[in-house]
């Protein structure tokens, strides 16, 4: 029995062919920031609203940020939020 080529195709190849590819790579991008951002606030015991405090924003701007699928967050935020933990952001192209 001989199988059909296509068979055992990557994920990521099926998400590039339905051009779903980018957008679900920014949300598993968004989802391991909120994590780690929400990780490192519970370490520190930062609450959102001393976040939003430290940031100079709205609560409901931290809830936007720490959001997993809220692509829309602009570096700019991210780059502050990191700050505000104490921490540098680092990012790779591969």
């Amino acid at each position: 029995m001989k199988l059909q080529q296509g068979i055992g195709s990557s994920f990521d190849d099926f998400l590039q062919e339905e051009g779903m590819f980018v957008e679900a790579e920014a949300v598993a991008v968004k989802r391991v920031i909120a994590f780690q951002l929400e990780e490192a606030m519970a370490k520190e015991h930062i609450t959102k609203t001393e976040m939003a405090k430290r940031m100079n924003t709205s609560r409901s701007a931290i809830n936007r940020l720490l959001d997993p699928l809220n692509t829309s967050i602009t570096l700019a935020t991210i780059e502050s939020a990191v700050a505000a933990i104490g921490k540098r952001l680092q990012i790779q192209v591969i």
